[in-house]
């Protein structure tokens, strides 16, 4: 196999994984608090110390470098739950992991389990503003309400404030799969600086024309690539016939 071959697997790779991470976007258009994703690449360059025409010394490949998320905010979507939020503004729900660690998330689907802790959806302990899971004593749990600085008031009065934590740099913030996020280096949020819309969560901030569009370049530009490496093809059996009839 040559170079040129080479360079077009490495360019056939990366259009797998633009197609791998558009559709990952397309399956989440309704996921609550998702953010799009988007691949990057690396040029890497291959020089050679010798070559039979002076500009081919240097062979540019693609590498697949990662890959960085959208942080747009999604659209608000009232559901009239008061244990429904959203963060408006930067910044993630801080929650327990079942390891004991500690994710992040834009979901804003809250409710209080049997325990008296306050979890997500997905039954992970939400923590509150001193890293601590947030419990609520079962006299305070009739009419809980979230106020716009994140407190948690009951029957009693308030039962803790939620914990939100922004990063300065998101590049540092990585998804888990899990529809959660690890990150490091961040900083809780005051109550002042604090803003959440109740009632309602946050869509997904993905735009499935945006994403069937690009879908529609990938293919074609994998047809291009094909086209290419059946040009190659032609040209090795052209060339292999021709030095036959010379032997």
């Amino acid at each position: 196999m040559d170079v040129s071959a080479y360079v077009l697997l490495s360019h056939e790779q990366a259009l797998r994984r633009r197609l791998d991470v558009a559709a990952n976007n397309m399956a989440n258009t309704s996921t609550v608090g998702f953010k799009r994703e988007q691949p990057l690449f690396h040029e890497y360059v291959d020089k050679a110390d010798e070559a039979q025409v002076k500009d081919a010394k240097n062979t540019s490949f693609v590498l697949d470098y990662g890959a960085v998320h959208d942080t747009a905010q999604g659209a608000f979507q009232a559901t009239g739950n008061p244990l429904d939020v959203m963060i408006d503004g930067p910044g993630y729900f801080s929650v327990e992991t079942p390891e004991g660690g500690v994710a992040y998330t834009r979901a804003g689907m809250l409710k209080v389990a049997e325990s008296g802790d306050l979890v997500t959806s997905g039954g992970q302990r939400v923590l509150g503003e001193n890293g601590q899971p947030i419990n609520i004593p079962e006299e305070q749990r009739r009419a809980l309400a979230v106020t716009g600085d994140g407190t948690i008031v009951g029957a009693g009065g308030a039962a803790g404030r939620i914990g939100i934590t922004v990063f300065d740099d998101e590049r540092g913030v990585d998804p888990r799969g899990d529809g959660m996020m690890n990150g490091q280096g961040g900083r809780l949020l005051t109550a002042a600086e604090t803003r959440l819309k109740v009632g309602g969560l946050e869509g997904s901030n993905v735009q499935p024309i945006v994403e069937t569009t690009a879908m529609v370049e990938i293919l074609r530009s994998y047809q291009s690539s094909m086209r290419m490496t059946e040009s190659l093809n032609e040209l090795r059996k052209t060339a292999i016939n021709r030095l036959g009839r010379i032997n």
